[in-house]
């Protein structure tokens, strides 16, 4: 039998982002329903490197750019929740390393990237020598420079676990929500397998998955880009730990890498930066070859014997920019009754709960209906790690 679950806010879409605004409008006292069509954070959330930004990359030619003090603040944000002092209690979430770097090769032109950037971001980095530097520069080969930056990196699907705990019974796992367009143009309800659920407020923040939404609901804009990605990781049970940006001669990392824990008990190095970004147009060989050789040039050092390869696309889910360029924030659009969104950035989504909060505040949206009764109803899984994805 069909049954109609009313709510407040309707929020579509359980990657990190949505997980969090979630938790925050549950917070305030709003009734939610969250609707995942897959397993939690199975987008772009458990693909990312978990690095909670800060906005250094993003002034590796000198400046401070609007991208750069727009996420200024959020390692201090995510660094509260995850002690249970900030506006969530995150703790429990695997931190993977209190702190990422930066890190020069010994080239002129990336230790002046280095200089610059310290200058830019006095007090958000700082240069570490001797006992300081991470264990995996740590060789007398080593001849470049190392800046500790004031983020973090933490384990992304224990967050996602996390933030599903704090979900308590507003999470329903439907394959196929369907938005169902009123007469005015505005959502009527959001169709389930069987049940319709009506709010006073519907947010799509499904990450790529938003695009089918608004099509779905026959609304052109806003329009979403893809800028793809295709990342490479390296599986091998003696890797070094490794959270670092390599700084190249361009305003981009030339390298970023991070590690994450196996369930076998290995390590993963998961390769983004310009390797990635230039490698979506590559053949998968072709990019580990490249992979390959960076990592012999760069860390001649660290043995590479015995690991395995792979490589993974990502497409990044945002609103549409001129030229394909990053939005410098979260975006948040209201349309009818719905807020359309795109976190942007992992590190950015305490700033799209900010936005959408702020948006509630503006239109006098309050908490009004009782929480749904949904004990009933399916439960959508945390996504697993994509390193044992990849790595069967």
């Amino acid at each position: 039998m069909s049954t109609t679950l009313e709510t407040d806010i309707c929020i579509l879409g359980g990657g990190i982002a949505g997980l969090w605004l979630n938790a925050r409008l549950r917070q305030l006292g709003y009734s939610t329903l969250l609707v995942e069509r897959g397993a939690l954070g199975g987008g772009q959330s458990v693909k990312s490197q978990g690095i909670i930004h800060g906005g250094t990359k993003y002034a590796l030619n000198g400046k401070l750019s609007s991208a750069a003090e727009a996420i200024a603040g959020m390692p201090e944000r995510w660094r509260a929740s995850l002690q249970g002092t900030g506006e969530l209690d995150l703790q429990g979430v695997r931190v993977l390393s209190e702190h990422h770097y930066l890190w020069s090769p010994g080239s002129l032109i990336s230790n002046l990237a280095g200089f610059f950037a310290s200058k830019a971001l006095r007090g958000r980095v700082e240069q570490v020598k001797g006992k300081q530097l991470p264990k995996v520069f740590s060789n007398a080969a080593f001849k470049g420079k190392v800046y500790q930056l004031a983020e973090l990196v933490i384990d992304v699907p224990t967050a996602i676990q996390r933030l599903a705990d704090l979900a308590g019974d507003s999470l329903i796992a439907d394959s196929a929500p369907h938005l169902q367009r009123a007469s005015d143009g505005s959502i009527e309800g959001v169709r389930l397998q069987h049940q319709t659920i009506k709010a006073q407020r519907y947010v799509l923040s499904a990450g790529e998955g938003t695009e089918g939404l608004l099509n779905d609901w026959q609304h052109p804009e806003p329009v979403m880009q893809r800028r793809p990605l295709q990342m490479v990781l390296v599986k091998g049970p003696d890797l070094p730990p490794l959270y670092a940006h390599c700084l190249g001669s361009s305003p981009k990392p030339r390298m970023t890498v991070t590690t994450h824990p196996c369930a076998d008990g290995q390590w993963c190095w998961y390769l983004g930066g310009e390797l990635a970004e230039q490698g979506a147009g590559q053949t998968p060989d072709d990019l580990i070859n490249k992979a390959k050789r960076e990592l012999r040039e760069l860390l001649p050092w660290v043995s590479l014997e015995g690991t395995r390869w792979t490589t993974l696309p990502v497409n990044r889910a945002e609103p549409a920019q001129s030229g394909l360029v990053r939005p410098d924030t979260a975006f948040v659009q209201p349309v009818a009754n719905a807020l359309v969104s795109w976190p942007t950035k992992l590190a950015l989504a305490p700033n799209l709960a900010d936005q959408v909060i702020a948006q509630l505040a503006a239109q006098q949206i309050k908490p009004e209906k009782p929480a749904a009764v949904t004990s009933e109803l399916p439960k959508p899984k945390v996504s697993a790690p994509v390193w044992d994805i990849c790595f069967p």
